[in-house]
């Protein structure tokens, strides 16, 4: 019974298959057509594939920017006025010769005279001599203020440096390396600056120290030749 049935559907299959008479014949089957269609769906799909690895590429370079492109969040700027500002402070509360060019020449002049005028005492020259000594022990004061200063500051540029360069290795993109990039060498700049300034004040101290021993020189001279006079004193006249 199964045979039979298998043998009829066979029979039916290739009934099908044959053509009919007053019947168009079934397509032939184009290979080259066929291969050819199969070749522009590759090409297209090889296509399609290129423009979406475009689309990522172009993905990535925009995040790129973008971390490059963002900000340190983080500024020392503040610490290094902050330290600059103290210094300043200092120096500002100078004694004596005054660092301001204008203030100096007048009291040059009034504390280093060129000479002494007869209507100057003894006791006036003697009481000038004492403030010039104290002007130049307060510049001493004040430079070894400034010094002290400076140290407090280099002890705290210790963690800022560190700081600094930590966010340095671990910038994410171009900007926030150069961002504390910068921040380094504004830094070194405050130290420079720092030092510049403590010589300025080593060399005041300095100088109104050197000014202050030869115009005590001057001053012993005028005294000497106020006590000895003409002579006229000791000549038995």
């Amino acid at each position: 019974m199964k045979r039979t049935s298998l043998a009829a559907l066979v029979a039916a299959s290739l009934a099908i298959g044959l053509p009919q008479a007053g019947h168009a014949a079934w397509p032939v089957f184009d290979a080259t057509n066929y291969g050819q269609n199969v070749l522009q769906a590759a090409r297209a799909l090889e296509q399609i594939n290129n423009q979406i690895q475009q689309l990522q590429n172009q993905a990535v370079m925009l995040q790129n920017m973008a971390k490059n492109l963002q900000r340190l969040d983080f500024s020392s700027l503040g610490q290094l006025q902050g330290a600059l500002n103290r210094i300043d402070g200092l120096m500002m509360q100078v004694d004596g010769l005054s660092f301001d060019l204008t203030q100096l020449e007048g009291q040059w002049r009034q504390q280093y005279p060129s000479s002494y005028d007869a209507t100057v005492s003894t006791s006036d020259i003697a009481t000038a001599a004492r403030e010039r000594w104290q002007s130049a022990m307060n510049a001493f004061r004040q430079t070894m203020r400034v010094q002290s200063q400076i140290v407090e500051n280099v002890r705290a540029d210790e963690g800022l440096l560190t700081d600094l360069v930590n966010r340095s290795q671990g910038a994410v993109g171009a900007l926030q390396a150069q961002q504390a990039a910068n921040q380094l060498i504004a830094l070194s700049a405050k130290q420079q600056m720092q030092i510049q300034t403590l010589m300025a004040a080593h060399y005041r101290a300095e100088a109104e120290d050197a000014a202050r021993k030869a115009q005590a020189e001057e001053a012993a001279r005028e005294t000497t030749r106020r006590f000895l006079g003409s002579g006229s004193a000791y000549s038995g006249n």
